[in-house]
This record gives structure tokens, C-alpha cells and sequence, in this order.
């Protein structure tokens, strides 16, 4: 199956369009919403949601509590398929090592009972503190 032609030729197409269209994020104001919260990385600096997208670049997303590494293989600005979504980027091996690393320690601790099970939720402070930890312990 071929890649997806670029819908927008001379003009390209925005970041946080890109983003929607290759289905990293549900809408395209969350997808917005993570770039203008620093979670998004476009060929190792901040982006912002109107920066051009280019084939061949490199960016670094934070989706749901895994962080990706993902190159540019093609343009869109329609969200379109599953199946045709997956042909606009290529995740980068080091990307995809961490992720599966991350399932296989993920599955270690529920197979061997080492999650703690508070009394309580943690809160908000509490949630940032545990999600930094766990970044900062894969990366």
C-alpha cells in the first residue's frame, strides 16, 4: 500500500495537524494542547503547533505516559485510517527497545506482586512526582 500523498503541496502542514493525522492524539486540540505543554520535540527543540512538518524529520512525543521517538516518512493533513496512518512515520529503534522494555518490567511486577496498592489515590503532586520517577528511571 502506498503512503498517502501531501494534501497541502506548496504550503505543508502543521505540526499539530500532522500529529492528529497520524493518530498519536484523538483531536487535534490535544495534540495542541501537548505541543504547547513542551511534551512535544521537533528535531531536538520545543515545537510549536504551527511549525511545518518536513519529511525526514525527527520528533520526540510524549503519549499517554511512554515517550516516542519517531521519524517523518510522509505528509497529511486528513486523518485517515489506522492502516495509512502507521505509512506517514517510522518509530526509531531505540524508541521501540525502551517501550518494549517498558511492557517487559510493567508485566514483571504484576506477575511478581511488586505494584503497591495504597490505601488511597496519590494526588496530583503525588501522580507528577510518580510519572517523573518512572521517566526518569527508563531514559
Amino acid at each position: 500500500m502506498p503512503a498517502p500523498a501531501d494534501t497541502n503541496d506548496d504550503k505543508g502542514v502543521r505540526i499539530d495537524k500532522w500529529l492528529w493525522a497520524a493518530r498519536f492524539y484523538k483531536t487535534r486540540s490535544i495534540a495542541r494542547q501537548m505541543i504547547e505543554g513542551g511534551k512535544v520535540d521537533y528535531n531536538g527543540s520545543r515545537a510549536k503547533p504551527s511549525r511545518t512538518v518536513e519529511i525526514g524529520a525527527k520528533i520526540r512525543l510524549l503519549q499517554g505516559n511512554e515517550r516516542r521517538e519517531i521519524e517523518v516518512l510522509g505528509l497529511s493533513s486528513v486523518r485517515g485510517p489506522a492502516k495509512e496512518a502507521v505509512l506517514l512515520y517510522r518509530e526509531t529503534e531505540d524508541s521501540l527497545k525502551r517501550r518494549q522494555e517498558l511492557q517487559r518490567i510493567k508485566a514483571l511486577e504484576k506477575e511478581l506482586a511488586l505494584a503497591p496498592h495504597p490505601d488511597n489515590r496519590p494526588n496530583k503532586k503525588e501522580r507528577r512526582a510518580l510519572i517523573k520517577l518512572k521517566q526518569d528511571n527508563i531514559f
